[in-house]
This record gives structure tokens, sequence and C-alpha cells, in this order.
């Protein structure tokens, strides 16, 4: 552009193009409110009607800095009714069955009692490669491990596999295990964490000591974690570093066998018959507190 073409018209070029990033950015503000009013999903879990919304919203948004004749508000009036024609029509499906189906959609078996629904699957305009997809996607491989698969109204399939064919757990084995809860992060991008320190009732100082223990220093760690039994699981910056694995549980275990082994050998060494009995019972005790804790302890 020639320096002379900067004077002409320059100072209603400026307004113009200021006038477009204002729009733009009141368009923008516009379009994140409205998306945040009709709610948040992940992209698999909304319905058709609000994926058509949706794209409607970010059309018109970004029509606004472009229409620079037509006043702002016959942008955003638009907006502001595609954004609460979901918002109410989620309301009556709440309430309505009926409503629900049809704004949804209904969810249809695909396989039952082992037996693929070929029906079913041409409603859905599935084929049987795209059905083996989503067993595959769910971790079977094998049509003859399906008791029933349903596919929902998202679009997703949820498989529940034949007894003989689901995986072992504790529970299936009889085996008690410990209740797990959220592990808090105590450190992240090496700052201390207080609020998940509090959360876990313990503070800086014992963050502190178990660092000392690791040899690491708080600033060289990228990320912290505490699980539920208290221990603590280091991430340093540097991946050249290794930082041994929490033992605590482990080695309880451990002491609780030899103190119990100690104990049945003092009780075999000494003649002492009160003794005896006494180191005998230590013993069973000892015992049975590790097969109360054996779970938690070897976790």
């Amino acid at each position: 552009m020639l320096p002379g073409s900067l004077h002409v018209g320059g100072g209603d070029r400026v307004a113009e193009w200021l006038t477009i990033v204002i729009r733009s950015l009141i368009a923008f503000a516009a379009m994140f409110l409205f998306a945040k009013l009709i709610g948040k999903r992940q992209l698999s879990q909304i319905t058709f009607f609000e994926y058509i919304v949706g794209i409607a919203i970010g059309d018109m948004a970004a029509i606004i800095p472009d229409q620079l004749q037509a006043p702002l508000y016959h942008g955003l009036l638009p907006m502001a009714v595609y954004t609460a024609l979901p918002i109410l029509l989620s309301f009556i499906a709440l309430k309505s069955k009926k409503a629900r189906d049809i704004l949804e959609g209904k969810a249809r078996v695909l396989i039952q009692n082992g037996k693929i629904l070929e029906d079913n699957l041409r409603k859905e305009r599935m084929s049987t490669d795209e059905l083996l997809e989503h067993l595959r996607a769910k971790n079977v491989f094998q049509v003859a491990d399906v008791e029933f698969a349903i596919m929902e109204s998202n679009g997703s399939v949820n498989v529940m596999l034949k007894p003989d064919a689901e995986p072992v757990t504790p529970k299936r084995l009889g085996l008690k295990v410990p209740a797990e809860s959220q592990p808090q992060v105590v450190i992240m991008d090496g700052k201390i964490m207080d609020e998940g320190l509090a959360t876990i009732g313990f503070n800086r100082r014992w963050l502190k000591g178990e660092l000392d223990k690791l040899g690491v220093a708080v600033e060289n760690v990228y990320l912290a974690q505490v699980n539920a039994a208290g221990e603590l699981y280091v991430d340093l910056y540097d991946d050249r570093i290794q930082v041994p694995e929490p033992k605590a549980r482990e080695l309880t275990h451990i002491l609780l066998k030899k103190a119990q082994a100690d104990l049945e050998l003092y009780a075999l060494a000494t003649e002492n018959e009160g003794a005896k009995r006494d180191y005998a019972a230590m013993a069973k005790r000892i015992e049975s507190v590790l097969n109360e804790t054996e779970p938690y302890l070897r976790h």
C-alpha cells in the first residue's frame, strides 16, 4: 500500500476494523454464554437436535462481524432464540417420556440372549462390520461372549458379557479389598497445593518430610499425588531420575510377620510355661491382625 493511500480514508478503515473486532468479540462472548446455558456434554453425548442447534448458533455468530450495516441485535436475537429452544425442550423431555423418545431417540437392543437381532440392525442402518467394530471398542472380540448389547440414543453401544466370559474380580473370588478414595494432588508444577493436603488431613511439614525421604526438592516435582493409604507418588521434571515406589504398606506387613515369627520362636525356646503361653497368645493376636489387614497392606 502506498504511503498516500494510508491517509485517504484511513480513519474510516480504522473505524471499520475496530467495529469488526468489537462485533467479533461480542459474538464470541455471546456464543460462549449461550453454549454454557445449553449445558455441558461431551460431543458423543449430544443429541442430533443439539448438534444442529450448535452449528446454527456458530453460523449466526460468524455472520455478526460481517454484517456491519445490520444492528447487532439482529444477530444476537436469533442466537438467543436458538439457545432458548433446546433448553425449553430439555425441560419438556425431563417431564415426558414420550417427548424424550422423540427428541433424544430410543435405545435399541442389538444382541439378546447371545443372538444378533438382524431386524434391529437394519432399523439402525448398522452393518455387521460396524457392530463388530463397536464390540471391539468394548474389548469384546467374540460375539459368542456377548449376552446382551444395546445401542443407546447417543449412538454408543454397551455390552453385557456372558457370566463365563466376564473378567475375574475380587468380589467373584470372595476377596476383601480396601475401599479406594480419590487421590489428591499435593504438588503441581513445583508448587504445593494446600487444598489437596488439607483434604487428606496432611500438612506441608508431612509433605516435606516425605520428599526428604526420597531426596527430592519441591521445585523439582512436576506432579505429586497422595492416595487413600497415604502413599506419595512423585513425577519429576527430570525423567532420568528414578524415584523409588512407596513400600510403606508392604514393609508394615513384613514387620508384622517377623514379629509373629519371633514370638513363636520365643514360645518354643522358653521353659517358663507362663511366658510360653503369653508368647503364643501374642503370636495368635498378631496373626489375627495380619488376617484382617492383609487386603490393605498387600493391595
